[in-house]
């Protein structure tokens, strides 16, 4: 299948759309890590792109593109499908430039997202259980209505305006070595790896751009292994903002030439980053917008020289929150659940409290249960959640319950 060769945009495509949203985004602050900066050996700093207008970096795209729309296109309005970021960005650049939006979301969509979108003046049209439904929705409705549809990634407009953010990089930092972004469909991937590299080549020196993706959303490994964007099975991931089954022809064409090489990460590895980027940085950073730290953490990235790792968003569902604060305790092995079975007596709970309060470990939540399968009429299953400092602590909280002549045994499954 031929497809249309893609043009590389130039520096001053890039200055000319950063000039343009000058009123419309800010310039997010780059600051320096000095956890990650500790934990390395290098100088690490964190693009905070979480705290962008809307919470996330699509504002950029959204806007470039659709001012460059016809007065005639711009009377028809715009239309989108999205289960989040994209929506909002639209919705703000549809605002901003007196454009009626209306945006497609899958039943079910986190209600914060739904209400920030039809804050910005969108109309919200709920339909589907999924994002492919909503967005096969989107695709009809803008053939019945003429309305422009506006891609989240797979146009050359959004890319140079995701790209942006490469160039902000570039001045804020002096002499950046690496620069460590997010890649889904890959607009945000391409624009930044582009617009860093010719900034960089004018400055006489090479950077180097690398890419991380979910694993249970890697489309950008095959592809780039079979020379052409490759569709693949998706599972579920809390990255939702990268979980993209096949990369955009456009980004794809431009990440094969530009960026130096895609890496993976895990779920756990994922939740770590989010909580250690809200215990040590201050810093609320949605799952897909962590990745990139992520990679750093896992050592699946070693940093040389400046590195900066983009936040590309921050739009965080609250209950999500607390499912990922906990998945990221436990993974670390700061929170554990341990389940011990022991006899129907007095004094037996209690019991169990004092040896895990004298390893200064603390009881979080308890569950003492009589009945269920493989218990015995004279004995119960105390259920209990303990909060520990590490692998040692958690360690040596379990000793000191088998040194007293208890059997407890980890329950590995429940959060990791």
């Amino acid at each position: 299948m031929s497809h249309q060769k893609v043009e590389v945009p130039t520096l001053a495509d890039f200055a000319a759309a950063r000039e343009l949203l000058t009123d419309v985004v800010i310039e997010t602050p780059v600051l320096h890590n000095f956890f990650l900066s500790d934990l390395t050996g290098q100088e690490v700093y964190l693009k905070c792109e979480n705290l962008q207008r809307t919470g996330a970096y699509k504002v950029r795209g959204a806007f470039n593109r659709m001012s460059k729309l016809s007065e005639a296109e711009k009377a028809k309005g715009v239309i989108a499908a999205s289960a989040g970021n994209h929506a909002q960005g639209v919705a703000l650049a549809a605002n901003k430039l007196g454009i009626k939006a209306t945006i497609f979301m899958p039943i079910g969509v986190s209600i914060p997202k739904l209400l920030a979108t039809r804050g910005y003046g969108a109309e919200v049209i709920l339909t589907g259980a999924t994002f492919s439904e909503a967005y096969k929705a989107s695709q009809e409705f803008a053939k019945e209505s003429g309305a422009v549809f506006i891609p989240p990634f797979d146009n050359i407009d959004v890319i140079i305006g995701q790209g942006t953010v490469g160039m902000e990089i570039m001045d804020q930092v002096d002499d950046v070595d690496v620069i460590v972004v997010a890649i889904g469909g890959g607009g945000l991937a391409a624009g930044v790896a582009v617009a860093a590299k010719l900034r960089a080549a004018q400055q006489g020196r090479k950077i180097k751009v690398i890419g991380v993706q979910s694993e249970h959303a890697a489309a950008y490994k095959p592809s780039l292994k079979a020379g052409e964007p490759v569709e693949i099975h998706t599972t579920p991931t809390i990255a939702d903002g990268i979980a993209v089954s096949k990369p955009g022809r456009i980004p794809f064409e431009l990440i094969k030439t530009h960026l130096d090489s895609v890496v993976t990460v895990t779920e756990n590895e994922i939740a770590q980053a989010i909580l250690i980027l809200m215990e040590r940085s201050k810093q609320v950073v949605e799952p897909a917008g962590a990745v990139s730290v992520a990679a750093i953490l896992a050592k699946k990235i070693k940093p040389k020289g400046r590195t900066v790792a983009v936040l590309s968003g921050g739009n965080m569902d609250p209950l999500l929150m607390m499912r990922v604060v906990r998945h990221g305790l436990a993974s670390s092995e700061r929170f554990t659940d341990i389940s011990i079975m022991l006899p129907d007596r007095p004094g037996q709970l209690a019991r169990t409290a004092d040896i895990i309060a004298k390893e200064n470990a603390n009881v979080v939540e308890v569950l003492h249960t009589r009945s269920g399968d493989g218990l015995q009429i004279s004995a119960v299953e105390l259920k209990i959640s303990v909060e520990t400092s590490g692998h040692e602590h958690r360690m040596q909280v379990v000793k000191a319950l088998k040194d007293a002549g208890l059997k407890p045994q980890l329950q590995v499954g429940r959060d990791e």
